[in-house]
């Protein structure tokens, strides 16, 4: 009880210093809890719709693929009409009903303004059944009656601006089909996001399908009292094989299965920030107490001297972490739900549409918040806490403050030393290996043991370091500046792991800064060495080009020749009997002129001869093959082809890295014409002198079809580092955390040091040391000490990012470039984040009375 109330006591005594290492814990534990919360909604959300909307039995072709998925073809896989009255007379049935879907379609308004989601959800037509009300309802007009009447989901129509009797244009591979609107409908649950619209069944077998007498699925409902599992059972007795059949709960597992990649890399990569900042919370929270032990010397010995063990003293400080942990953690769970609604709030913005009343706390979510940050917080107190133990009671007529264990920074420099050796050695090895499995472990290793290698080394390196930032940036401040510079180097330890906070952020900022750099200009130099084509056609989307839009490109003015570009399923036999599933390029002969691929055996021209192909250089080695054999070739819902192999290719570079190409029309020999896959992308090249005129005259042509866009080599190098560039920004915001707690680790580090040195403020306040000079000073001291992390994380970032990068050379990403603009704004801002940092320490000390300080023991 009596440790308990000495633990109190001094809590609630430094309250002030304890909310900012609370602030640290509440904000990671905050980024932890909201990013479960948030992944758990958007988990009930697709839950929800994927349970609205299937029947008890759904069924499809065999070779249908996952939930509102579409061949690259453009046409949905079907089934004939007459499969429905055969299901609806199957034992168990109450209901069958056909429905057609298509994700292969763009919808655009008026004004050619493409309607559909932009964040990534798709946009699906449907044909109008009963069926469709089991999702949604209508909220104005009526259902599509005939084929110039369409449907469309009602966000959509609000985000549009859309209202009944407005035109909309679908673009499907059949061709495009106006209608006016003639009514909205509301989702029953939360839609994601998705563009629905909705017509007659006659017209939508004709104009998403081909021709009538089609559906992509059957939609079957059960007899009352028949389970979902028995009427399977009698439907697949009904049809015998050949289809897909799924129960309600499998449509909603394959459903949950499509979206777990997503969701899983967006939960385990915001986690991971949420690491990073625990990890720098840490050094704050050790710190903190490292401080407070050290400022309570005296008290510390006089309860040793009057019997307190030193079981109780650990015990004392360790149940004041304890006390912070448990604060922090339950305002961090509270915070991290309001996290998740503005994560939701962002989403609704970029695309994906994600309602409150979905909103799931799980019992597991403040159970793992609680639990991590009231652990995190005691360990990181507990060496703290031993030093505090180690008190003698003699301590008590010292003053407050402990001698520096010599033997203890020995011990500090030598660690220090081989972690970071080992560190940097294991760097070297990744920038060395020849493959890339074996070197991303060695990177991985030389991550860790060199962050902690300069974490350990770190005070060791703050005298030398401080000294010469003192001499550049401090010593034009006179006398002012050298005391700044002397209180950062008063204490080695306290300076090095109050800049380590700040050095992890900036180290990883700098080393996704190369990286990313790297990425751009190796891209750059790709293109500008292997691509001859001047222009590119493609969607942003990846969604296949429809025909029209490809004629359309084609009868362009000023073209020297279009290239077509297609992707085949396959599975190819190698001549040992080997079997393997791959990708084959389908392009026409120009494909040789508009990238210029590295041939290491045969001709590249020869591949696109009749019944030949090429092979890449990997699959060559890896396969024994050689040019002359022969490759079994299965076609995807299409026939078997014999090509002999004509060339084979580098597989060097980033452009059609072990791709394997063939001829368009020996694809189309051996496919059903419904089965020929649209172009991914389309290729072009302008007559001599005509590159103006042609690249006009190609947006002229696709104005019609805002889902794709034309690009010359500029515009897509410069759509390349847009990208780039988006990605870092998002991760240097979630780094942003990070660097957060970093910050307030400094201003906690010199709110304690200014208590700590009252004394001494009201001395030299007495002596003539004005209140502008002592602020001056103070955020002298917090500006160096920001520059010792920065040059520290920059240096040691910039080495990841190197080493990252030579790895990166064997996937064809062979340029480094170190982004010195981003590196000296780095540098520069954290001169500014140190000023920042010590705004309230230097007021609160200017306000210092001289004599109550200088009467402070």
């Amino acid at each position: 009880m009596t440790v308990l109330k000495t633990s109190l006591r001094n809590f609630f005594a430094h309250k002030g210093r304890m909310a900012l290492s609370a602030v640290a814990v509440l904000l990671s534990v905050a980024f932890v809890s909201g990013t479960l919360v948030f992944t758990d909604t958007m988990n009930t959300t697709f839950d929800k719709l994927f349970a609205t909307t299937a029947s008890d039995v759904t069924v499809s072709p065999k070779t249908a693929g996952g939930n509102d998925e579409t061949p690259q073809s453009g046409r949905p896989d079907s089934l004939p009409a007459s499969l429905v009255a055969q299901v609806g007379k199957a034992e168990g049935v109450q209901r069958a009903q056909g429905t057609v879907m298509s994700t292969s379609v763009t919808v655009v308004d008026a004004g050619n303004k493409n309607v559909g989601p932009t964040g990534g959800a798709p946009t699906i037509a449907f044909n109008w059944t009963p069926n469709v009300l089991r999702s949604v309802e209508i909220a104005s007009g009526h259902e599509p009656r005939g084929p110039t009447e369409v449907v469309v989901d009602g966000a959509t129509a609000e985000k549009h601006g859309l209202k009944l009797g407005d035109e909309l244009r679908t673009i499907a591979v059949t061709g495009d089909l106006t209608a006016k609107i003639v009514g909205t409908v509301d989702f029953k649950v939360t839609n994601p996001g998705s563009t629905l619209v909705y017509f007659d069944t006659a017209t939508a077998q004709r104009e998403l399908l081909g021709k009538e007498g089609l559906f992509t699925q059957i939609s079957v409902d059960a007899k009352p009292g028949v389970t979902d599992d028995a009427l399977k059972a009698d439907v697949a007795a009904a049809l015998g094989g050949g289809y897909k059949l799924q129960t309600a709960a499998e449509v909603a597992d394959a459903g949950r299965a499509s979206m777990a990649g997503f969701l899983d890399v967006m939960k385990y990569a915001m986690l991971g920030f949420a690491g990073i900042a625990f990890l720098v919370g840490i050094f704050l929270i050790v710190n903190t107490f490292s401080m407070l032990v050290a400022q309570r010397t005296r008290e510390i010995g006089l309860m040793r001297a009057i019997g307190s063990s030193r079981k109780q003293v650990n015990r004392s400080v360790l149940v004041e972490a304890l006390l912070l942990g448990l604060v922090g953690s339950v305002a961090g769970v509270a915070a991290g739900v309001g996290l998740a609604v503005g994560l939701m709030k962002l989403m609704s913005a970029v695309g994906m549409e994600l309602s409150t009343r979905d909103l799931t706390v799980a019992w597991t979510t403040p159970v793992v918040g609680l639990a991590l940050g009231i652990v995190v917080t005691v360990l990181a107190a507990y060496v703290p806490a031993r030093r505090a133990g180690k008190v003698s009671p003699m301590a008590a007529l010292r003053d407050a403050g402990t001698p520096a264990d010599g033997k203890a920074g020995k011990v500090r420099g030598v660690l220090g030393t081989v972690l970071t050796a080992a560190g940097a050695a294991a760097l070297v090895a990744a920038s060395r290996a020849a493959e890339a499995g074996p070197g991303s472990l060695w990177l991985g290793l030389g991550v860790v043991l060199s962050l902690l290698g300069f974490v350990v080394v770190g005070p060791l390196l703050a005298g030398g370091v401080v000294r010469a930032l003192g001499a550049v940036v401090l010593r034009i401040f006179g006398p002012v500046g050298r005391m700044a510079e002397r209180n950062a180097l008063r204490n080695p330890r306290r300076t090095g792991a109050t800049a380590a906070a700040l050095m992890i952020g900036l180290a990883l900022v700098a080393g996704l800064s190369v990286v990313g750099s790297s990425m751009v200009a190796s891209a750059t130099e790709e293109l500008d060495r292997s691509v001859g084509a001047d222009f590119i056609v493609q969607s942003g989307t990846g969604q296949p080009i429809v025909p029209q839009a490809q004629a359309a490109v084609a009868k362009a003015a000023g073209l020297d020749h279009v290239t077509a570009y297609k992707w085949v399923d396959a599975k190819i036999t190698d001549p040992h009997g080997k079997v393997s599933t791959a990708d084959l390029a389908a392009t026409d002969p120009t494909y040789v002129k508009d990238l210029r691929r590295e041939v290491t055996a045969g001709t590249l021209t020869d591949a696109y001869g009749k019944d030949a192909m090429s092979v890449g250089s990997d699959y060559a080695t890896e396969h024994g093959v050689k040019v002359g054999d022969v490759l079994t070739v299965a076609f995807k819902g299409g026939g078997t082809a014999k090509l002999k192999v004509a060339a084979i290719t580098a597989d060097t570079g980033q452009v059609d890295n072990g791709a394997m190409y063939t001829a368009i029309p020996t694809v189309t020999r051996h496919l059903p014409a419904d089965r020929v896959p649209n172009s991914l992308l389309l290729l072009a090249s302008a007559k001599d002198g005509q590159e103006t005129p042609a690249y006009q005259a190609l947006k002229d042509a696709l104005a019609p079809y805002p889902q794709y866009k034309v690009s010359n080599q500029a515009d897509y190098k410069e759509e390349l580092q847009k990208q780039v560039g988006q990605l870092l920004n998002i991760v240097y915001g979630l780094l942003a955390l990070a660097i957060v707690v970093a910050v307030l680790g400094v201003v906690n580090t010199l709110a304690l040091s200014v208590v700590e040195r009252t004394r001494e403020i009201g001395l030299m306040r007495a002596i003539g040391l004005s209140r502008r000079q002592l602020r001056r000073m103070i955020r002298l001291e917090s500006v160096v000490i920001a520059l010792f992390g920065a040059l520290l994380g920059l240096g040691l970032g910039m080495g990841w990012g190197t080493a990252a990068q030579k790895l990166l050379a064997l996937e064809g990403l062979g340029v480094l470039e170190i982004p010195w603009p981003t590196i000296v704004t780095v540098f520069v801002g954290s001169a500014f984040v140190g000023l920042f940092a010590a705004l309230v320490p230097a007021f609160r000390a200017g306000r210092m009375n001289v004599l109550n300080a200088i009467a402070s023991e």
